[in-house]
């Protein structure tokens, strides 16, 4: 396939990935629209990655989700505000903080999951068989693309 950047690129080679794009990040922002949160994208990736990975402390969560420290903070304080994070001393160093994922940050994202997937599965219903077979196979496709730029940025974000 061709190097999008280039000045040689086809209108396909150009307009796939815009359209492709374009179409992530709305079904993105509906399914966003459809958790019913205030949280946000941030602050819900950030809980996500608590979840996945904790206990974090800000610099370890800051490098997983590709943010500033300054960032990674401001997430912090806002979901610690919320009661969805715990900060308890970090055993390695008295003066920092680790942050796990408190029991009601556990189940709100239980409860987003849910809606999320209940959408989703409403929608997928309404289509024919094939249309949902092709979207089993975008499925993997884009999983496969994730975990090979995951693992040449050494892990990449989760």
């Amino acid at each position: 396939m061709s190097d999008p950047t280039t000045s040689t690129a086809t209108a396909p080679d150009v307009e796939f990935p815009a359209r492709l794009r374009l179409a992530i990040a709305r079904m993105a922002r509906r399914l966003r629209q459809e958790a019913g949160t205030d949280l946000g994208p941030s602050g819900t990736a950030a809980l996500a990655t608590i979840e996945r990975h904790g206990p974090l402390a800000p610099s370890e969560l800051a490098d997983r989700e590709q943010i500033k420290r300054p960032t990674a903070t401001r997430i912090l304080a806002r979901l610690g505000e919320l009661g969805l994070v715990d900060r308890i001393p970090d055993p390695g160093d008295r003066r920092c903080a680790i942050v796990s994922i408190s029991p009601e940050g556990r189940a709100l994202l239980r409860s987003l999951r849910q809606r999320k997937t209940a959408y989703l599965a409403t929608r997928l219903r309404e289509l024919p068989p094939e249309d949902v077979r092709a979207l089993e196979r975008a499925a993997d496709v884009l999983e496969g693309m994730l975990e090979a730029e995951g693992s040449e940025r050494g892990g990449g974000r989760a």
